[in-house]
């Protein structure tokens, strides 16, 4: 058995029923609130990056009172190195030099991240969508 699926993050285990033994996505990948499809199965790669994104809330509820940021730390991504790759996904406006990026449809995110210094990563948080 190929120990390199053995994943773990610091929010506990990934599901490995998710990851093919290529490393991309078994499953759609579908936005949380209205279900619209972002990724096709098998278009987007397993990786483990620590990103920082906001919490998914009303845009005027983002920031708290003292000016931080609420969010969490997540680590199990979807990486897909083409923004065309995507069939449903909306980017904000940029926030220093990143993008998060949000659904098209509903417009609920960030689910996931873009660093605008590297044109061939966009990351997909595996907590902050459903798998079908």
């Amino acid at each position: 058995m190929d120990d390199s699926k053995q994943t773990s993050s610091p929010k506990g285990s990934v599901d490995l029923s998710l990851v093919s033994e290529e490393g991309k996505n078994v499953k759609a990948v579908l936005c949380q609130r209205c279900g619209s499809k972002v990724l096709c199965p098998g278009m987007a790669l397993f990786a483990e990056k620590e990103l920082f994104l906001p919490s998914m809330r009303k845009k005027t509820s983002i920031a708290q009172s003292d000016g931080t940021v609420d969010g969490d730390t997540l680590t199990a991504h979807w990486l897909v190195d083409d923004m065309y790759t995507f069939e449903n996904v909306g980017f904000t406006k940029d926030v220093g030099k990143v993008k998060y990026l949000i659904c098209a449809d509903c417009e609920i995110g960030p689910i996931g991240w873009h660093c605008l210094d590297d044109k061939k990563s966009f990351y997909v948080a595996l907590d902050r969508v459903n798998h079908e």
